[in-house]
């Protein structure tokens, strides 16, 4: 009977609303969430267990929020996509679990020309003031720093680094482990694991600090060196480079992402 009895427990719920916070009875909010005040939460949204909220925060339309974010003040989760093509269809803003977005970021969910969604992963840090635009797709362990502006339908990748005051260009692709300089200016995809700044932007060597905080071990950094020199110390063209690396480098994930990347890369690769 003790058993069943624990069995059947209930937990209570903890949450934690301000008083002057509106909160529409719709919304699905899990246990030990926190709304600070004056923030406003739409019917469609749902909220993980653990996130805290704070103040003045709105949360609208179709926004699906993991457990255990934190959303500092002013920011705005769920706007109306920038697109002058959305006509007010039901799309989605999906975030995973642990991510930080702090004070007056912006975050726009999909468009029906970009498939619908933009997803932001997990573990992330989104600095003050970026805005992140429709149909966008961030992975896990992400630093975004302060007033980055982040076009539509942009890719980045797991553990990028983005440096403050970035502007990135629509269908872009940052790869993984790629650090961008500030104020820099992207057009192009930026390769994974390389070092990029200025304007117009210019790849500047392998992020070798990224890699060895990353655990990635001294004989995959020297392959992803010897890429680096094939790809833009050898006067190839991309096509020439990319056989190069396949006959002359050892196989590994690193080098085989790295080589899948650039052979996709539809806007070209930032040189």
């Amino acid at each position: 009977m003790q058993a069943r009895a624990q069995e059947h427990k209930v937990i209570p719920l903890t949450r934690r609303i301000h008083p002057t916070a509106i909160v529409d009875p719709h919304a699905e909010l899990g246990i030990d969430v926190e709304i600070g005040p004056y923030s406003i939460i739409g019917p469609d949204v749902e909220i993980g267990s653990g996130t805290k909220i704070g103040p003045h925060v709105i949360i609208e339309g179709a926004v699906k929020i993991g457990s255990d974010n934190q959303i500092f003040t002013g920011a705005i989760v769920g706007c109306r996509p920038q697109d002058l093509k959305f006509k007010g269809e039901k799309t989605y803003l999906i975030i995973g679990d642990r991510n930080m977005i702090r004070e007056y970021t912006t975050l726009s969910p999909g468009t029906e020309g970009g498939g619908g969604e933009t997803r932001v992963g997990n573990d992330n840090l989104i600095m003050t003031a970026t805005h992140l635009a429709h149909d966008c797709i961030l992975g896990n362990n992400i630093i975004i720093s302060h007033g980055t502006a982040i076009a539509g339908h942009v890719v980045i990748e797991d553990q990028a680094v983005i440096g403050g005051l970035v502007g990135i260009h629509q269908f872009t692709k940052v790869g993984r482990m790629a650090m961008v300089g500030a104020h820099t200016k992207l057009v192009k995809d930026i390769p994974p694991f390389t070092l990029v700044e200025g304007n117009p932007a210019t790849v500047h060597g392998i992020n070798i600090v990224g890699l060895r905080r990353n655990g990635i071990p001294p004989e995959v950094r020297l392959q992803l060196k010897r890429a680096f020199k094939i790809l833009y110390r050898s006067n190839l063209n991309v096509t020439q480079a990319i056989e190069v690396m396949e006959q002359e480098l050892e196989a590994g994930p690193e080098v085989e992402h790295l080589i899948r990347f650039i052979r996709s890369a539809e806007r070209g690769i930032c040189r």
